[in-house]
């Protein structure tokens, strides 16, 4: 239980019997205290004012004095600045919670909680590899699972394959005309990239095509249309629905060099799922909501048989939810596989890790939802995140200016292994080991990169920057972790318990930050927010190197006073290591 957890009924209770007024516990608003006044911890009174009718100062001193005469051995001074009601923690709870959790395997991990959550993430289309926007949706997506995980919910985590569509023609059709019977094995090509680069053929085709067409004078608009490549893939989607023997064949053999190429990249990047779905079983699932709605009156048909939702009132518009033709929507599928999912893991929150541009899409599914009943309606959340942009501007996949998510790898890797040598701290390391430790510097690089920023935010990836050994970075993190495993390799922990020393500022300082763990991991699952616990982890190791600078380890002036500060360095590894797992980053012992 965190000092946080501890002090709210602590200060509930005097307030009982100080006014005789219940307040709960979790309603009492409890921060760090601002570093340029005394304190460890800060009670926000303003919310306790009108109800209690005093003014916020009288009701500082009043709790202040209640809490340092009941609860001694808990908090020992106070002060009050206006609103703000500042406690000093005994100096006792930070020693024991450094000797509860120095050696500990499992910091910030709970297992009270019951609540069963699905994520879904990556879901991408089978017609090109992974980029470098897929990166933070696996990256963000696996996180807060595994944050949620260690708050002590039952996750799991899924992927819906968008293996069905126009896409998924384009490349079919490209590969039969300008392919070759080529191969993965053929061209030694991994076969997402080999998939993706007829994708992106298809695209220069159509438009030399539509150069012809206009030349000939047609508009461009009846040029895009009438592009022999795009009549050949629209026909081959046709042939798909009806389930040609042939075209069926060519889409399985084409998705299946694709979802090989998936699964290398995957577990590169340590991305994982317990289910996948894939939309060529689920597109259709979503039919029987039409008829369930129209009966219900939640839909309704127009005169050219169509079906839509009006959701004007929600302020929004009408939304087609059934084709006059019959054919589904991704509205509709999407109800499907909202259902789909409920099935197979009754969920009490259902997880979309989807981009803003999708932010219209999710509030329609919601709504949709809820007003057809469905008991995991309310459960729906939109995890949106902003769209990752280079320095020179946005990605587009049909024009080949995407950055796959292999090649930034690659590349990487090669800026590791550079850096990495300038330091000339690797000499005595195996190629093996080296291998192994650019590898770790790189992906690190990359996910504290695309993590370390509010997932609301868009943002611009620069790869110069993210892989530098200094400032908010995954190496200087790692660095840091590093450094200290050295330490402890040298100078061995005690295994005896340490006499009563005092703290430095510093030694309490780190101690402080170091017991926030727990709630920055409940802050992070709380608000979906992984940046949360890469800006802690990168606080610990900044605050580290400045005791690290300010107080030897090895000199410590006593032997109480150095087993003290091994625990610190111990505990501080710990920590790091724990916050960095949880954004799916490992940290080297060695670097």
């Amino acid at each position: 239980m965190s000092i946080v957890d501890i002090l709210r009924p602590v200060v509930a209770g005097a307030l009982k019997d100080l006014y005789q007024k219940d307040f709960a516990p979790a309603a009492i608003a409890i921060n760090t205290t601002k570093p340029e006044f005394e304190g460890d911890y800060t009670v926000v009174l303003f919310s306790l004012v009108k109800e209690l009718k005093k003014k916020p100062e009288d009701l500082g001193q009043e709790i202040g004095e209640k809490l340092t005469t009941d609860q001694p051995t808990l908090i020992t001074a106070f002060n009050v600045i206006k609103g703000f009601l500042n406690l000093t923690i005994a100096e006792t709870i930070w020693t024991s919670y450094l000797d509860k959790n120095f050696n500990s395997s499992s910091l910030g991990r709970e297992t009270d909680n019951p609540a069963k959550v699905m994520v879904e993430y990556s879901s991408p289309n089978t017609n090109k590899p992974l980029h470098l926007g897929h990166l933070r949706n696996n990256f963000l997506g696996w996180s807060i699972a595994e944050i949620l995980k260690s708050t002590g919910c039952e996750v799991q985590k899924c992927c819906i394959s968008n293996d069905r569509g126009i896409h998924i023609s384009k490349s079919m059709v490209s590969w039969q005309l300008y392919g070759n019977d080529a191969t993965p094995e053929s061209t030694g090509i991994k076969g997402d990239h080999l998939v993706g680069d007829y994708y992106v053929l298809f695209g220069q085709k159509h438009k030399e095509q539509i150069v012809e067409l206009v030349n000939q004078g047609l508009s461009k608009e009846d040029a895009e249309k009438e592009a022999p490549v795009m009549k050949a893939a629209q026909q081959m989607l046709v042939d798909w629905e009806a389930g040609k023997p042939e075209v069926m064949a060519l889409w399985k053999k084409m998705n299946q060099w694709v979802y090989s190429g998936f699964d290398a990249t995957y577990k590169r990047i340590g991305t994982d799922f317990d289910k996948i779905y894939y939309e060529s079983d689920t597109y259709i699932l979503g039919k029987q909501f039409v008829e369930q709605g129209l009966s219900d009156g939640v839909f309704f048909k127009k005169e050219d048989g169509s079906v839509w939702i009006d959701l004007t009132d929600e302020g929004l518009d009408e939304k087609l939810v059934l084709r006059k033709d019959g054919t589904a929507v991704y509205i509709t599928q999407d109800l499907g596989l909202a259902d789909e999912k409920y099935k197979d893991f009754p969920y009490d929150q259902s997880i979309y890790v989807i981009a803003d541009e999708q932010n219209y899409h999710m509030k329609v599914l919601k709504l949709i939802l809820q007003k057809l009943h469905k008991p995991y309606a309310d459960g729906i959340y939109h995890l949106s995140y902003g769209m990752v942009e280079l320095p020179s501007g946005r990605m587009k996949t049909r024009e080949g200016t995407v950055v796959d998510a292999d090649d930034l790898l690659d590349e990487l890797v090669k800026v590791a292994a550079a850096k990495t040598e300038e330091l000339g701290k690797v000499k005595d390391f195996s190629p093996t080991e080296l291998t192994a430790l650019y590898d770790t510097i790189a992906l690190g690089a990359l996910k504290f990169f695309l993590l370390r920023v509010d997932p609301k935010k868009r943002m611009v990836f620069n790869p110069d920057e993210s892989i530098d050994f200094q400032g908010f970075t995954g190496p200087f993190i790692q660095y840091t972790h590093a450094r200290i495993k050295s330490i402890l390799r040298n100078e061995p922990l005690a295994e005896t318990a340490d006499a009563a020393t005092p703290l430095l500022p510093l030694e309490k300082e780190l101690l402080v930050l170091l017991e926030q763990f727990t709630t920055i991991v409940k802050q992070a699952a709380a608000e979906h927010n992984p940046s949360l616990l890469a800006i802690y982890a990168f606080s610990v190791a900044k605050l580290f190197n400045s005791f690290y600078t300010a107080h030897s380890v090895r000199n410590a002036g006593s032997a109480e006073k150095k087993a003290l500060r091994l625990k610190i360095c111990a505990l501080t590894a710990g920590t790091i290591k724990a916050s960095m797992a949880l954004l799916g980053i490992n940290v080297p012992e060695r670097m």
